[in-house]
């Protein structure tokens, strides 16, 4: 019982602390929006604790009266127990009354305040603090993230890089199934991506800083590894970024990148990535993401596995090992395409 107990404790005390890690948290919210849903949590989190303790009270205190009716009665006889006393053994009306306020207006002014509470910091959160400084649009697909800047002509992969101390405006959907957008930290909740519709949320960093984020609609098999990164950067470092980011890219020149580029065409990469310079973006979308500032990432298959050599190289191989389930399929090369192919990708910065 003693070890089943310890169990159970272990379980609840996952299930409490499971969002409240250092990276991606409920608690320490950076933005106002998302401080104010941190709030109706804490909210909820008291009330409902207060209320939790009030039922198991009423409940303690129900089950010792019964017990102690029971010692009293146990010594009597059946015919002992008069039709008077059994008739009176029946709720009286102030216990109707308990039940009435207890059990039915209580719970419902409970409600009806915390509906009031929730649409109301719901559409204070809902409302940024000021007009957005930048629009990025965001498409989900299985199992990593779309990210373009429009306002720049460029698009990237599963990092997004923002200014910090400045609204940013998102714009998201879906290419495949309904996934969520959540960046708990600086954004006011979660949007859902619904294929053919477009939502919109914001998010506002106050400082420079890495904030975690991740989809919230079961998507899939690796709904669990589908995570993002989001940069703040300081206004000027957040410039420089975009200026070399959106600076076009020189044809490659050095043979073993050639090489690696004739790699990228022959083994099919070609048919779902895009690099500028290399190989055009099909307006209609690709089905794998742009490989243009690869190299920059810092992680591959959005979050799953750290970004260099000997993990790109193993990632190319056979993805499904790291991400199961994942989309692209594995890439059977020898070892002098191999090569070729990483040290050229290895050059996308």
């Amino acid at each position: 019982m003693m070890a089943l107990a310890r169990r159970g404790g272990v379980v609840l005390a996952v299930l409490f602390t499971a969002a409240c890690g250092k990276e991606q948290s409920i608690l320490g919210s950076n933005s106002p929006g998302a401080a104010a849903i941190e709030s109706l949590w804490w909210v909820a989190l008291g009330s409902t604790g207060v209320l939790t303790l009030l039922v198991f009270g009423g409940l303690v205190h129900a089950l010792r009266r019964a017990l102690h009716a029971s010692g009293q009665s146990s010594g009597q006889s059946p015919e002992s127990v008069s039709r008077p006393a059994l008739a009176g053994s029946g709720i009286g009306g102030r216990e109707e009354r308990f039940i009435l306020l207890a059990g039915g207006l209580g719970p419902a002014l409970f409600l009806l305040a915390f509906l009031t509470l929730s649409v109301r910091t719901g559409t204070e959160a809902a409302a940024p603090p000021e007009e957005p400084a930048l629009t990025i649009e965001v498409v989900g697909h299985m199992f990593w993230w779309e990210v373009t800047y429009p306002a720049y002509g460029f698009t990237t992969a599963n990092e997004i890089h923002i200014p910090a101390e400045r609204v940013i405006d998102v714009r998201v959907t879906s290419a495949d199934v309904i996934h969520s957008f959540w960046v708990p930290q600086i954004s006011p909740g979660k949007i859902d991506m619904v294929p053919g519709r477009t939502n919109t949320i914001w998010m506002f960093a106050p400082h420079a800083g890495r904030f975690r984020g991740q989809c919230t609609e079961f998507c899939g098999i690796q709904h669990a590894r589908m995570s993002m990164a989001v940069t703040a950067h300081a206004p000027d470092e957040f410039d420089a970024w975009i200026e070399e980011r959106a600076e076009p890219r020189p044809p490659p020149a050095d043979p073993e990148q050639l090489v690696g580029v004739a790699v990228f065409f022959e083994a099919g990469c070609a048919a779902c990535h895009s690099i500028e310079g290399v190989r055009p973006r099909d307006p209609a979308g690709m089905a794998g993401p742009d490989l243009t500032d690869l190299a920059s990432r810092e992680t591959l298959g959005a979050l799953t596995i750290p970004n260099d050599r000997a993990h790109l190289t193993a990632w190319i191989l056979n993805p499904d090992e790291f991400k199961p389930g994942v989309r692209m399929p594995a890439t059977p090369l020898d070892g002098v395409e191999l090569e070729a192919l990483v040290t050229y990708l290895e050059t996308l910065e």
